[in-house]
């Protein structure tokens, strides 16, 4: 079973990547025994593995409970996030109990954050069960909740003391959410690992058939890339920035049409291919690659359109995300296929040609 470590110092951690992992509570701390324990999951998730969570951390000698939010992006903000903590105080919950996050990048981000803040800071666990939380939200300790101006404005970095990522849920995934989590697993490729990139492009149709092995060893080669990042620049004043490529323009997208019309994958990979025809513009990336990119996006069955809402409308929300910075937009752009650098020096003229495709 492959595993990841996230090397940082005194809160390092353990990224484990197999099958059966929810029921095997061998990979549970043994510091668990005796404590309470908040699962907090979703009305889709917890009726397919909320029972087995649950006996895996009795197994473990823990008292588990579960909190069970309502699904989607929509619900992610201060009103469902109160819930968590009714339910912590209500189950007189200490600082050393623990909060198992187990559901897509919404709960990971929510349950984080719930974390982070409850009693100023308690231990939790991630168990991703969609593609995409599996490969970003839920390594690196970023967590938030949604403002209506703006997508993970409010949140705090609080990293998780455990991973653990069942690929078996992935069969339960629906094809969109596999979709959309394929976006964060293209987009390492595009940042900072050509040969990855070439190999998403030699299996993508196998990847999207639900093939075990590969889709462990996407998973992995994602997860170690976003481990290294973290290690090296916790706390995004750096090279971790650029992890969010094509998010600036894909926040635009979430926000504008309202969070949950797009899924974050989707709207990511609209992003990304804006990011790479602005790239083009500036004389970086041949327009061939540019070619690559869409075609990789369009077998992961992704949008390559971004939706219309004019380029001042898009600029609008840009200006309001949290790569901004002294007021200049900080962009994520490609300088070649593996290669990303991070710019504030581009004319919003040409950021409004290349919203417009």
């Amino acid at each position: 079973m492959p595993t990841v470590n996230v090397a940082l110092g005194e809160r390092a951690y353990s990224i484990h990547i197999g099958r059966g992992l929810l029921s095997d509570a061998a990979y549970l701390p043994a510091r668990l025994s005796g404590q309470a324990v908040a699962v907090v999951s979703n009305e889709t998730v917890a009726p397919l593995y909320l029972q087995t969570v649950q006996e895996s951390l009795r197994a473990a000698g823990a008292r588990p409970f579960a909190i069970v939010l309502p699904d989607g992006e929509a619900y992610k903000n201060w009103q469902t996030l109160n819930r968590i903590f009714d339910a912590l105080a209500e189950r007189h919950c200490e600082r050393g109990s623990t909060l198992v996050a187990l559901g897509g990048g919404v709960i990971g981000d929510m349950g984080g954050f719930a974390a982070a803040c409850y009693q100023r800071g308690m231990p939790f666990i991630q168990m991703p069960t969609t593609l995409l939380a599996q490969v970003d939200s839920s390594v690196g300790g970023k967590t938030a909740i949604n403002h209506p101006l703006g997508k993970n404005m409010i949140g705090a970095f609080h990293q998780p003391s455990l991973v653990l990522i069942d690929i078996d849920t992935l069969s339960t995934l629906p094809r969109r959410e596999l979709s959309a989590g394929m976006a964060e697993v293209i987009k390492y490729g595009l940042i900072r690992d050509a040969d990855f990139f070439c190999w998403l492009e030699a299996n993508m149709q196998k990847l999207m058939a639900r093939d075990q092995t590969l889709l462990a060893e996407a998973i992995y080669r994602a997860c170690r890339h976003k481990a290294e990042i973290v290690a090296a620049d916790e706390r995004e004043q750096g090279a971790r920035a650029l992890l969010n490529l094509g998010h600036t323009f894909g926040h635009a997208i979430e926000t504008g049409l309202g969070y949950g019309v797009w899924l974050h994958g989707e709207a990511v990979a609209a992003g990304m291919l804006m990011a790479a025809r602005l790239s083009m513009q500036l004389g970086w990336l041949p327009l061939a690659d540019v070619e690559r990119i869409e075609r990789l996006l369009l077998a992961a069955e992704l949008p390559v359109r971004a939706p219309e809402m004019g380029a001042e409308r898009y600029l609008q929300l840009m200006r309001h995300d949290k790569k901004v910075h002294n007021g200049r937009l900080r962009l994520i752009l490609l300088e070649s296929l593996g290669k990303a650098v991070i710019s504030d020096a581009v004319h919003e003229a040409e950021i409004a040609r290349a919203i417009q495709g």
